[in-house]
């Protein structure tokens, strides 16, 4: 899979912004190992490419079209996509961190989902919602990740205002602030870009926070666009059943939910997602778990505060 992929199917599942991490991790893993056996450092990785977003230090893009899945998808058909009456789980100031663990590798990045604020944007009632990622040692002495990701997401739909990607991989700095526009008259701020996407996507975070709004037990089955920065794939998550779960948190009562990601209408069969939520009020993601080519990934609730 190529990096756009790895990363459009994983933050699809949004919690991906760690396993992400999970990917350059097990993809280093073989000079990580070397390295420390031969106490040298590995070689240099490759410079992170910017998209056609705003690059820091750089000029946005005026204008971006995001790629579009299939329009034979069922991913322009709002009526599968139901909008909750209110967000209740989505508590302002909410916290909540995780650890990734990959293969037989444990706490090898952190994640943190935060809820900053519930405010106006441009206007209109908006979440502005956090996510923050760093690699842990001893990875992080040979891949230092610091990256951070902010959402401007519709208070109520969760649909995306406004996408940012603020990334810092091995001293490369990449900053992306993408204003997303149906019908190209939103304008965008000094700074950021314009990125057309179909009506109704979500960015990852927006996603996270939606898939906890969706009430399981009488919907079985939710799908829409989801644009990662990147691209835009179409996330299908369904209702797997119920089962009980232990991660560091806690012990936890859970619906499972099961991710599918397709790209141009094909789904991406190399790869599988679990989500599981509680089932209480808050509907918490307490573990993601990654089924990918290279390697099991988990991440799991260390705490919510």
């Amino acid at each position: 899979m190529s990096r756009p992929v790895i990363t459009g199917v994983l933050f699809a599942a949004v919690l991906a912004c760690a396993v992400w991490a999970l990917y350059k991790v097990e993809k280093d893993r073989a000079s990580l190992r070397s390295a420390m056996a031969a106490d040298v450092p590995p070689e240099p990785a490759q410079p992170a490419r910017a998209s056609a977003s705003a690059v820091a230090g750089g000029s946005p893009s005026p204008d971006h079209h995001a790629p579009a899945p299939s329009r034979t998808s069922s991913v322009a058909d709002s009526k599968s996509d139901p909008v909750p009456a209110e967000t209740g789980p989505i508590k302002q100031g909410e916290i909540l961190d995780y650890t990734a663990n990959v293969s037989e590798l444990n706490n090898v990045a952190t994640l943190r989902l935060q809820v900053a604020a519930r405010n106006d944007f441009l206007g209109r009632p908006a979440w502005h919602l956090q996510a923050f990622a760093h690699t842990q040692n001893p990875l992080r002495m040979v891949f230092e990740l610091d990256d951070r990701f902010d959402s401007y997401s519709d208070a109520s739909a969760l649909t995306s205002f406004q996408y940012e990607m603020h990334l810092s991989e091995r001293g490369q700095k990449v900053d992306s602030v993408q204003r997303m526009t149906i019908t190209g008259k939103e304008p965008a701020s000094a700074g950021a870009s314009q990125t057309h996407v179909l009506p109704g996507t979500r960015d990852p975070l927006g996603m996270m926070q939606f898939l906890r709004t969706v009430d399981w037990s009488k919907t079985p089955e939710i799908h829409g666009p989801v644009y990662d920065g990147h691209k835009l794939y179409e996330v299908r998550a369904s209702l797997a059943g119920s089962e009980s779960v232990s991660v560091a948190a806690g012990s936890f009562s859970t619906s499972k939910v099961n991710l599918r990601v397709f790209d141009n209408g094909v789904e991406m069969k190399d790869a599988k997602f679990s989500l599981y939520l509680s089932k209480d009020a808050a509907r918490v993601p307490v573990l993601l778990e990654a089924v990918l080519p290279f390697a099991d990934a988990r991440v799991e609730l260390t705490k919510s505060h």
